[in-house]
């Protein structure tokens, strides 16, 4: 009967441990120096409780004990006299199991969490910049390929002058758009390093994934928290080992015995366990500090940056490509007027130019992170 009920319980326990933990939340590409501490962390904590956990447990004990026959009568004489007694064995708790296994269970979806919550903490530090660095990068692409020529242009403006072939108006015009140029590269380096001192968001991650990731962890990690509770109110134990009595006639002093235990309390744990998750659900979601509400906002910004900069692009496109047309026209043409106006236009579009890279990276890597398509 006793081991009918040992397996019926040990049945129990390992379909409910199957039941108990969520669905693991996809990977989370974030960069390893923000969460590597934190997970080393917990995994080294799991696993040093885990190892309680699995490991038997050695026992010992030396003490009198009163044996033998009772002397008889009315008196209040004890039952024999004091023995010596000395036991020693090994027990074993097979719930502790599963307890090691959830243990490190739980400190893998906590690694997960913290990943992601670093990611969405990177992403709300940005703010609205989030996203800048490859369009940072397009256009200093742009400018790198653009300025050496406006350079050139403006020193033949400038030896035109000596010539008498220009006037000082036309090349203080050309030099004012080469020092546009210039500041728009010098404000870029000087961005691209400011972004670079800043945790980066993973490439390509779609924010609303990262949110949905980190509330699938964390929500996880409640749920095995809650079965660990659930789990201490069981106890299925094994006990043997060595026990004797000494100057007691004893014709094997070994012992052994199976214990199963239940604590009725758990039969109100589940709604307890239940209020707790729900609870923790709405405290990650409505946390007026936390990193999930700050990055809805921030999606909800994102989305409107976006909107704004495609509107943008559209009209600066059109301006562009309006310009590239009036400069193949100009340039068939060979009068000094028309080559000072073929110089501001050179200077001109290499700075929408620019404009235009820095928009047209800025929207790709938009849609990446709020997960459209674009047009």
């Amino acid at each position: 009967m006793r081991t009918s009920l040992a397996r019926g319980a040990l049945l129990g326990l390992g379909l409910w441990a199957g039941m108990a933990p969520a669905q693991e939340a996809g990977t989370v590409r974030a960069r390893g120096d923000l969460a590597k501490g934190y997970c080393e962390r917990v995994r080294g904590t799991a696993s040093a409780q885990a190892a309680l956990e699995w490991a038997p447990e050695v026992f010992g004990s030396v003490g009198a004990v009163n044996a033998g026959d009772a002397a008889g009568g009315a008196d209040d004489s004890p039952l024999g006299s004091p023995k010596l007694r000395v036991t020693a064995g090994l027990g074993y708790d097979f719930v502790g199991l599963y307890r090691g296994h959830t243990l490190r269970t739980r400190a893998e979806a906590e690694c997960r969490r913290y990943q992601a919550l670093a990611a969405l903490q990177s992403a709300v530090e940005q703010g609205p910049r989030l996203g800048e660095a490859a369009a940072l990068e397009a256009r200093a692409k742009a400018l790198a390929t653009s300025l050496p020529r406006a350079e050139q242009l403006v020193a033949q403006v400038r030896d035109d002058l000596r010539d008498g072939g220009a006037t000082l108006e036309e090349l203080n015009a050309v030099q004012v758009r080469l020092d546009h140029l210039r500041s728009l590269a010098r404000d870029t380096a000087r961005a691209r390093e400011q972004l670079a001192l800043e945790p980066a968001v993973p490439e390509g991650q779609n924010l609303s994934v990262l949110l949905s990731a980190f509330e699938a962890a964390d929500d996880q990690v409640e749920v095995l928290t809650g079965g660990l509770r659930t789990a201490d109110a069981w106890r299925l134990s094994v006990r043997g080992g060595y026990d004797e009595v000494f100057d007691v006639d004893q014709s094997t002093p070994l012992f052994g015995q199976l214990t199963l235990g239940y604590n009725l309390g758990q039969l109100w744990q589940g709604r307890a366990n239940a209020q707790a998750r729900e609870g923790r659900r709405q405290e990650t979601r409505d946390a007026v500090d936390g990193a999930p509400r700050r990055v809805r906002q921030l999606l909800g910004e994102l989305r409107i940056t976006e909107q704004s900069e495609r509107q943008r692009l559209g009209e600066l496109s059109a301006l562009v490509s309006d310009l590239q047309g009036q400069l193949r026209e100009v340039e068939q043409l060979q009068t000094r007027q028309v080559r000072r106006f073929r110089d501001y236009l050179l200077l001109e579009l290499a700075r929408l130019q620019a404009e235009q890279a820095y928009l047209s990276a800025h929207l790709e890597t938009l849609r990446s992170l709020l997960g459209g398509t674009g047009p």
